[in-house]
């Protein structure tokens, strides 16, 4: 179990591993949505054992003893030499068991539990990426008791979705529900293995949906959860959010609270996105990831409050677009800085989190219509979107992204940052990562990259046009010094 600790609120936002999408398959223009399905798709699919009553809904044993049969528990098994436990470190983040130890004792192995949904019969397994991050070994136990190795299909640290698969057959699974559907108010029930409590079950209602809480600072990453007061704690991870009839309509992914335990809420990737991310897990190894090219801001009170007004915007409601991208497809296509998004393929956007959720759904070449504001006039554009390289094409599995290569993650320099430092652009690096090429270049937290490979790196986007090994690095130092590096093998 991972936590973010969020000390300006006093709140802990908890990914919650003990341990360690139906969505309209519709075809409009030259668009294929990816929902031609592999796995169990529609209401009433997958293995039901009871009868479902319309007379007694919301009766909730009905989902209770379908859906449980087909969420399995996940050890993460992995090697680690012991040191002596620091309160409050990792290990009691993690939830893994410890004894004082020396130093010197020898590696021995440990594991972390949590859940994981069955939605095939052959074994194809959805959990969370930070359930098998780091994994030297998978296993699974079924509901039946029957214990399975498990092999990673691939990950996806954006979404947090993980694809795994066992070898075995005709195993139970529940069928994937329509997230988008899901009303405020509307009974889901929670299914996984906290504390390892195998096949517990709890129950609560939609408390609202894409949310947005930050715990993935990735540019990449979508974080559109669906919120509940379904009780999960740690060994929840992975595990089977599923509405009144026993769909599969979200993967319990975090909670929020003040303890790091079950009072507060819980967050759930929606399954429309997991049904699009495993997709392209089995299909290609890699998420093909659909770009629109914008930067953008929710319409909200305080937006009106502080610069919607003199820009002539008077209502909630929509995105404002505060750039678009020189390369990307929103520009190609005629989309403007300034202009609002209302709908994307006819459905409202309700928040800035519900932009990204809805073009996760697509992959790179799709075409999609945006109802765009501009000045007082409503136009329809017709936008095919690009991958991370700018093209409206397919990525390869074997694609690697800069920012990947790199090993960090970064923002886009502010006006008074370049003002200081005397910069046009630039991106400021906000993590580095113990195995990327930062690392290995001691560039550390602050450092403004400026130009690599020789080529200007002003925003983000710029990363994008890095392609092949990267041989240099220029920038400055938080403190104005201009330093380059010369990367060698």
């Amino acid at each position: 179990m991972k936590r973010v600790f969020l000390t300006a609120t006093l709140i802990v936002a908890s990914v919650l591993a003990g341990g360690i999408t139906a969505y309209h398959a519709a075809s409009k223009g030259t668009k294929q949505m990816i929902m031609d399905s592999q796995f169990a798709s529609t209401a009433g699919a997958g293995v039901h054992f009871t009868s479902y009553s319309t007379d007694s809904y919301p009766d909730l044993t009905f989902a209770a003893e379908n859906a449980v049969k087909a969420v399995v528990s996940i050890e993460n098994m992995r090697e680690v030499r012991r040191t002596q436990r620091m309160p409050g470190g990792l290990e009691d983040l993690l939830g893994i068991p410890q004894q004082r130890s020396d130093q010197n004792e020898p590696v021995i192995r440990t594991a972390g539990t949590a859940a994981g949904v069955i939605i095939s019969p052959d074994g194809y397994i959805v959990t969370n990426n930070h359930v098998v991050e780091n994994a030297q070994a998978l296993r699974v136990t079924l509901n039946d008791t029957r214990i399975f190795e498990a092999k990673v299909i691939g990950t996806d640290p954006n979404s947090d979705i993980a694809l795994i698969k066992i070898d075995a057959d005709d195993l139970p699974t529940v069928a994937f529900g329509d997230s988008e559907a899901l009303r405020l108010g509307e009974w889901v029930l929670a299914i996984g293995s906290p504390f390892n409590l195998r096949s517990t079950v709890t129950v609560g209602i939609v408390s609202a949906k894409s949310r947005n809480y930050d715990m993935n600072s990735n540019s990449y990453s979508i974080e559109s959860f669906i919120q509940t007061d379904a009780a999960v704690n740690r060994g929840n991870s992975g595990g089977a959010l599923v509405d009144t009839r026993g769909n599969l309509v979200g993967i319990n992914t975090a909670i929020i609270s003040q303890s790091g335990e079950f009072i507060g809420y819980t967050f759930a990737v929606p399954s429309n996105l997991v049904r699009k991310v495993v997709n392209d897990l089995k299909e290609f190894g890699i998420v093909q990831r659909a770009l629109l090219g914008v930067s953008y801001q929710e319409i909200n009170g305080l937006f009106l409050e502080s610069t919607g007004r003199e820009r002539g915007i008077r209502e909630v409601g929509g995105v404002y677009i505060n750039e678009v991208l020189e390369d990307g497809a929103a520009k190609a296509a005629g989309v403007e800085a300034g202009d609002v998004l209302l709908e994307i393929d006819g459905v409202r956007i309700e928040s800035r989190t519900h932009v990204a959720e809805r073009i996760g759904l697509y992959r790179p070449g799709d075409k999609v219509n945006l109802t765009i504001k501009r000045g007082n006039q409503t136009k329809q554009i017709e936008v095919t979107l690009r991958n991370r390289a700018n093209r409206a094409e397919l990525l390869s599995a074997n694609y690697v992204h800069a920012e990947d290569i790199l090993g960090g993650q970064f923002a886009n320099l502010s006006d008074g940052e370049k003002s200081r430092l005397q910069l046009n652009g630039g991106i400021r690096v906000v993590s580095v990562k113990a195995d990327g090429l930062l690392a290995r270049a001691r560039i550390r937290n602050n450092f403004v990259i400026t130009h690599i490979n020789e080529i200007a790196i002003n925003s983000l986007s710029d990363l994008a046009r890095i392609e092949g090994k990267i041989g240099s690095i220029d920038g400055k130092t938080a403190d104005g010094v201009m330093r380059s590096y010369s990367l060698i093998e």
